[in-house]
Protein backbone atom coordinates (compact mmCIF):
# COMPACT_ATOMS: atom_id res chain seq x y z
CA UNK A 1 0.00 0.00 0.00
CA UNK A 2 1.37 3.43 -0.97
CA UNK A 3 1.66 6.42 1.35
CA UNK A 4 -1.38 8.13 -0.21
CA UNK A 5 -3.51 4.99 0.11
CA UNK A 6 -2.38 4.47 3.70
CA UNK A 7 -3.21 8.09 4.55
CA UNK A 8 -6.65 7.81 2.95
CA UNK A 9 -7.26 4.59 4.85
CA UNK A 10 -6.27 6.23 8.12
CA UNK A 11 -8.48 9.27 7.49
CA UNK A 12 -11.44 6.99 6.69
CA UNK A 13 -10.86 4.96 9.84
CA UNK A 14 -10.48 8.09 11.99
CA UNK A 15 -13.65 9.63 10.52
CA UNK A 16 -15.65 6.46 11.14
CA UNK A 17 -14.32 6.26 14.70
CA UNK A 18 -15.25 9.87 15.42
CA UNK A 19 -18.73 9.34 13.99
CA UNK A 20 -19.15 6.07 15.86
CA UNK A 21 -18.42 7.61 19.24
CA UNK A 22 -19.90 11.03 18.64
CA UNK A 23 -22.49 11.89 21.28
CA UNK A 24 -25.39 13.70 19.74
CA UNK A 25 -27.14 16.19 21.99
CA UNK A 26 -29.90 17.84 19.96
CA UNK A 27 -32.82 15.56 19.11
CA UNK A 28 -36.25 16.13 17.62
CA UNK A 29 -39.22 13.78 17.79
CA UNK A 30 -42.00 14.29 15.25
CA UNK A 31 -45.39 13.14 16.53
CA UNK A 32 -46.67 13.53 20.11
CA UNK A 33 -48.75 10.36 20.33
CA UNK A 34 -48.06 7.30 22.48
CA UNK A 35 -44.78 6.40 20.79
CA UNK A 36 -43.63 9.97 20.24
CA UNK A 37 -44.05 11.08 23.84
CA UNK A 38 -42.36 7.88 25.02
CA UNK A 39 -39.36 8.44 22.75
CA UNK A 40 -39.10 12.08 23.83
CA UNK A 41 -39.32 11.00 27.49
CA UNK A 42 -36.44 8.54 27.16
CA UNK A 43 -34.11 10.84 25.22
CA UNK A 44 -34.71 13.69 27.68
CA UNK A 45 -34.23 11.41 30.68
CA UNK A 46 -30.77 10.49 29.42
CA UNK A 47 -29.60 14.04 28.92
CA UNK A 48 -30.62 14.91 25.37
CA UNK A 49 -32.12 18.28 24.42
CA UNK A 50 -35.45 17.32 22.81
CA UNK A 51 -37.83 19.22 20.55
CA UNK A 52 -41.18 17.42 20.57
CA UNK A 53 -43.01 18.40 17.39
CA UNK A 54 -46.68 18.09 16.47
CA UNK A 55 -49.09 20.21 14.44
CA UNK A 56 -51.54 20.14 17.37
CA UNK A 57 -50.73 22.09 20.53
CA UNK A 58 -53.42 20.09 22.32
CA UNK A 59 -51.59 16.87 21.41
CA UNK A 60 -48.35 18.36 22.73
CA UNK A 61 -50.02 19.39 25.98
CA UNK A 62 -51.43 15.89 26.42
CA UNK A 63 -48.00 14.43 25.68
CA UNK A 64 -46.36 16.54 28.40
CA UNK A 65 -49.02 15.44 30.90
CA UNK A 66 -48.38 11.81 29.99
CA UNK A 67 -44.61 12.22 30.32
CA UNK A 68 -45.09 13.95 33.68
CA UNK A 69 -47.31 11.10 34.90
CA UNK A 70 -44.89 8.42 33.71
CA UNK A 71 -41.93 10.19 35.29
CA UNK A 72 -43.87 10.49 38.56
CA UNK A 73 -44.46 6.74 38.42
CA UNK A 74 -40.69 6.23 38.06
CA UNK A 75 -40.12 8.50 41.08
CA UNK A 76 -42.64 6.55 43.18
CA UNK A 77 -40.86 3.32 42.29
CA UNK A 78 -37.51 4.95 43.15
CA UNK A 79 -36.21 4.44 39.63
CA UNK A 80 -35.35 8.15 39.43
CA UNK A 81 -35.33 11.08 41.85
CA UNK A 82 -37.69 14.07 41.90
CA UNK A 83 -34.74 16.14 40.70
CA UNK A 84 -34.28 13.78 37.75
CA UNK A 85 -37.93 14.26 36.85
CA UNK A 86 -37.62 18.06 36.92
CA UNK A 87 -34.44 17.95 34.84
CA UNK A 88 -36.02 15.60 32.28
CA UNK A 89 -39.05 17.83 31.77
CA UNK A 90 -36.79 20.90 31.44
CA UNK A 91 -35.07 19.29 28.45
CA UNK A 92 -38.29 18.95 26.42
CA UNK A 93 -39.50 21.84 24.28
CA UNK A 94 -42.80 21.58 22.42
CA UNK A 95 -42.93 22.93 18.86
CA UNK A 96 -45.79 23.15 16.34
CA UNK A 97 -43.66 24.31 13.39
CA UNK A 98 -41.66 21.41 11.93
CA UNK A 99 -39.25 23.70 10.05
CA UNK A 100 -38.24 25.41 13.31
CA UNK A 101 -38.28 22.21 15.34
CA UNK A 102 -35.68 20.41 13.19
CA UNK A 103 -33.58 23.40 12.10
CA UNK A 104 -30.62 22.78 14.43
CA UNK A 105 -31.06 19.07 15.25
CA UNK A 106 -28.53 16.26 14.89
CA UNK A 107 -31.11 13.45 14.89
CA UNK A 108 -34.83 13.56 14.09
CA UNK A 109 -37.03 10.58 14.99
CA UNK A 110 -40.37 10.45 13.18
CA UNK A 111 -43.15 8.80 15.20
CA UNK A 112 -46.27 9.61 13.19
CA UNK A 113 -49.15 7.30 12.32
CA UNK A 114 -48.23 4.10 10.44
CA UNK A 115 -49.26 5.49 7.06
CA UNK A 116 -46.80 5.41 4.18
CA UNK A 117 -48.04 8.54 2.41
CA UNK A 118 -47.92 10.56 5.62
CA UNK A 119 -44.43 9.35 6.46
CA UNK A 120 -43.10 10.15 2.98
CA UNK A 121 -44.55 13.64 3.24
CA UNK A 122 -42.96 14.20 6.66
CA UNK A 123 -39.57 12.92 5.52
CA UNK A 124 -39.56 15.22 2.52
CA UNK A 125 -40.22 18.13 4.87
CA UNK A 126 -37.60 17.00 7.38
CA UNK A 127 -35.09 16.61 4.58
CA UNK A 128 -35.79 20.15 3.43
CA UNK A 129 -35.50 21.82 6.83
CA UNK A 130 -33.00 19.74 8.84
CA UNK A 131 -29.22 20.38 8.61
CA UNK A 132 -27.42 18.44 5.87
CA UNK A 133 -25.60 16.22 8.36
CA UNK A 134 -28.72 15.46 10.43
CA UNK A 135 -29.76 11.79 10.63
CA UNK A 136 -33.41 11.10 9.86
CA UNK A 137 -34.90 8.08 11.66
CA UNK A 138 -38.35 6.52 11.54
CA UNK A 139 -40.11 4.63 14.31
CA UNK A 140 -42.06 2.73 11.65
CA UNK A 141 -42.89 -0.84 12.57
CA UNK A 142 -43.24 -2.12 9.00
CA UNK A 143 -42.79 0.48 6.23
CA UNK A 144 -39.69 0.22 4.03
CA UNK A 145 -36.79 2.38 5.18
CA UNK A 146 -35.41 2.17 1.64
CA UNK A 147 -38.63 3.68 0.30
CA UNK A 148 -38.62 6.39 2.96
CA UNK A 149 -34.95 7.17 2.29
CA UNK A 150 -35.59 7.45 -1.44
CA UNK A 151 -37.98 10.34 -0.73
CA UNK A 152 -35.04 12.38 0.63
CA UNK A 153 -31.77 13.73 -0.73
CA UNK A 154 -29.84 11.85 2.00
CA UNK A 155 -30.85 8.17 1.87
CA UNK A 156 -27.50 7.18 3.44
CA UNK A 157 -28.59 9.09 6.57
CA UNK A 158 -32.07 7.54 6.82
CA UNK A 159 -32.55 4.65 9.24
CA UNK A 160 -35.24 2.87 11.25
CA UNK A 161 -35.43 3.11 15.05
CA UNK A 162 -38.37 0.89 15.97
CA UNK A 163 -38.96 1.41 19.69
CA UNK A 164 -41.33 -0.88 21.58
CA UNK A 165 -44.34 0.27 23.59
CA UNK A 166 -44.21 1.40 26.39
CA UNK A 167 -40.94 3.08 25.38
CA UNK A 168 -39.66 3.99 28.88
CA UNK A 169 -39.91 0.33 29.94
CA UNK A 170 -39.22 -1.86 26.90
CA UNK A 171 -35.52 -2.49 26.24
CA UNK A 172 -35.55 -3.44 22.56
CA UNK A 173 -34.92 -1.04 19.70
CA UNK A 174 -35.05 -2.61 16.24
CA UNK A 175 -32.47 -0.77 14.10
CA UNK A 176 -33.40 -1.09 10.42
CA UNK A 177 -30.85 -0.45 7.69
CA UNK A 178 -32.27 0.76 4.41
CA UNK A 179 -30.55 -0.29 1.19
CA UNK A 180 -28.54 2.97 1.18
CA UNK A 181 -28.05 3.46 4.94
CA UNK A 182 -24.34 3.93 5.68
CA UNK A 183 -22.29 1.90 8.13
CA UNK A 184 -21.35 5.09 9.97
CA UNK A 185 -24.97 6.08 10.54
CA UNK A 186 -25.90 2.55 11.61
CA UNK A 187 -23.02 2.43 14.12
CA UNK A 188 -23.91 5.82 15.55
CA UNK A 189 -27.57 4.94 15.99
CA UNK A 190 -26.62 1.63 17.63
CA UNK A 191 -24.42 3.52 20.11
CA UNK A 192 -27.08 6.19 20.65
CA UNK A 193 -29.65 3.50 21.48
CA UNK A 194 -27.27 1.98 24.02
CA UNK A 195 -26.88 5.41 25.64
CA UNK A 196 -30.61 5.18 26.44
CA UNK A 197 -29.94 1.83 28.19
CA UNK A 198 -31.76 0.10 25.34
CA UNK A 199 -30.70 -3.07 23.55
CA UNK A 200 -30.43 -2.32 19.81
CA UNK A 201 -30.73 -5.16 17.30
CA UNK A 202 -29.68 -4.50 13.71
CA UNK A 203 -31.94 -5.92 10.98
CA UNK A 204 -32.24 -5.48 7.24
CA UNK A 205 -35.06 -3.75 5.43
CA UNK A 206 -37.72 -6.28 4.43
CA UNK A 207 -41.48 -6.07 5.10
CA UNK A 208 -42.24 -6.24 8.82
CA UNK A 209 -38.52 -6.41 9.66
CA UNK A 210 -38.18 -9.10 12.40
CA UNK A 211 -40.56 -8.13 15.20
CA UNK A 212 -43.74 -7.69 13.20
CA UNK A 213 -42.95 -10.27 10.54
CA UNK A 214 -43.19 -12.85 13.34
CA UNK A 215 -45.69 -11.18 15.69
CA UNK A 216 -48.39 -10.06 13.26
CA UNK A 217 -49.01 -13.44 11.59
CA UNK A 218 -49.43 -14.89 15.10
CA UNK A 219 -51.97 -12.21 16.03
CA UNK A 220 -53.72 -12.65 12.69
CA UNK A 221 -53.89 -16.42 13.22
CA UNK A 222 -55.37 -15.87 16.69
CA UNK A 223 -58.06 -13.66 15.13
CA UNK A 224 -58.73 -16.32 12.47
CA UNK A 225 -59.02 -18.94 15.21
CA UNK A 226 -61.71 -16.78 16.83
CA UNK A 227 -63.35 -16.01 13.46
CA UNK A 228 -63.62 -19.72 12.63
CA UNK A 229 -65.20 -20.52 15.99
CA UNK A 230 -62.40 -22.74 17.27
CA UNK A 231 -62.42 -20.98 20.64
CA UNK A 232 -63.45 -17.73 22.33
CA UNK A 233 -61.36 -14.66 23.12
CA UNK A 234 -60.56 -15.63 26.72
CA UNK A 235 -59.81 -19.22 25.76
CA UNK A 236 -57.39 -18.24 23.00
CA UNK A 237 -55.56 -15.76 25.20
CA UNK A 238 -55.43 -18.20 28.13
CA UNK A 239 -53.87 -20.92 25.97
CA UNK A 240 -51.11 -18.57 24.81
CA UNK A 241 -50.49 -17.14 28.29
CA UNK A 242 -50.40 -20.41 30.21
CA UNK A 243 -49.24 -22.73 27.44
CA UNK A 244 -46.65 -20.50 25.75
CA UNK A 245 -45.69 -18.28 28.73
CA UNK A 246 -46.69 -15.08 26.93
CA UNK A 247 -47.27 -12.16 29.36
CA UNK A 248 -50.56 -11.39 27.61
CA UNK A 249 -52.63 -13.17 25.00
CA UNK A 250 -52.44 -12.22 21.31
CA UNK A 251 -55.95 -10.72 21.23
CA UNK A 252 -55.30 -8.58 24.29
CA UNK A 253 -51.96 -7.54 22.77
CA UNK A 254 -53.69 -6.63 19.50
CA UNK A 255 -56.02 -4.35 21.45
CA UNK A 256 -53.05 -2.64 23.07
CA UNK A 257 -51.18 -2.22 19.78
CA UNK A 258 -54.32 -0.96 18.03
CA UNK A 259 -56.30 -3.11 15.62
CA UNK A 260 -55.91 -0.45 12.94
CA UNK A 261 -52.13 -0.63 13.33
CA UNK A 262 -52.23 -4.44 13.13
CA UNK A 263 -54.28 -4.19 9.93
CA UNK A 264 -51.86 -1.67 8.39
CA UNK A 265 -48.84 -3.85 9.16
CA UNK A 266 -50.52 -6.98 7.80
CA UNK A 267 -51.35 -5.10 4.60
CA UNK A 268 -47.68 -4.09 4.28
CA UNK A 269 -46.65 -7.74 4.71
CA UNK A 270 -49.30 -8.97 2.27
CA UNK A 271 -48.42 -6.42 -0.40
CA UNK A 272 -44.67 -6.72 0.19
CA UNK A 273 -44.45 -10.51 -0.07
CA UNK A 274 -47.53 -11.23 -2.20
CA UNK A 275 -48.16 -14.27 -0.02
CA UNK A 276 -51.76 -15.09 1.05
CA UNK A 277 -50.56 -16.25 4.46
CA UNK A 278 -50.25 -12.57 5.41
CA UNK A 279 -53.78 -11.61 4.27
CA UNK A 280 -55.64 -9.90 7.15
CA UNK A 281 -58.47 -11.90 8.70
CA UNK A 282 -61.91 -10.62 7.58
CA UNK A 283 -62.91 -10.21 11.25
CA UNK A 284 -60.01 -7.81 11.79
CA UNK A 285 -60.98 -5.82 8.70
CA UNK A 286 -64.60 -5.58 9.86
CA UNK A 287 -63.67 -4.50 13.38
CA UNK A 288 -61.41 -1.70 12.14
CA UNK A 289 -64.06 -0.60 9.66
CA UNK A 290 -66.56 -0.45 12.54
CA UNK A 291 -64.17 1.72 14.56
CA UNK A 292 -63.36 -1.00 17.10
CA UNK A 293 -59.62 -0.40 17.34
CA UNK A 294 -58.83 -1.69 20.82
CA UNK A 295 -57.71 0.33 23.83
CA UNK A 296 -57.51 3.61 21.89
CA UNK A 297 -61.19 3.47 20.93
CA UNK A 298 -62.40 1.85 24.16
CA UNK A 299 -63.33 -1.45 22.56
CA UNK A 300 -61.74 -4.24 20.54
CA UNK A 301 -61.78 -7.86 21.62
CA UNK A 302 -62.16 -6.50 25.15
CA UNK A 303 -64.06 -3.54 26.58
CA UNK A 304 -61.56 -0.92 27.82
CA UNK A 305 -63.93 1.89 28.79
CA UNK A 306 -63.39 1.02 32.47
CA UNK A 307 -59.58 1.09 32.23
CA UNK A 308 -56.92 -1.48 31.37
CA UNK A 309 -56.41 -3.34 34.64
CA UNK A 310 -59.29 -5.82 34.39
CA UNK A 311 -60.17 -7.88 31.32
CA UNK A 312 -63.81 -7.48 30.31
CA UNK A 313 -64.97 -9.03 27.05
CA UNK A 314 -66.42 -6.72 24.40
CA UNK A 315 -70.17 -7.23 23.88
CA UNK A 316 -69.71 -8.99 20.54
CA UNK A 317 -67.54 -11.66 22.17
CA UNK A 318 -69.22 -12.13 25.55
CA UNK A 319 -71.08 -15.35 26.10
Amino acid sequence: MGIAEALNSFVTFATQTIIRFKKMKKIAVVGAGTMGNGIAHVFAQFGYDVNLIDVSQDALDRALKTIDKNLERQVSKEKITAEDKTATLSRITTVTDLSKGVADRELVVEAATENVDLKLKIFKQMDEFAPADCILASNTSSISITKIGAATSRPEKVIGMHFMNPVPIMKLVEIIRGYATSNEVTNLIMETSKSLTKVPVEVNDYPGFVANRILMPMINEAICTLYEGVAGVEEIDTVMKLGMAHPMGPLQLADFIGLDVCLSILNVLYEGFGNPKYAPCPLLVNMVTAGKKGVKSGEGFYNWTHGTKDLVLAPNFSK
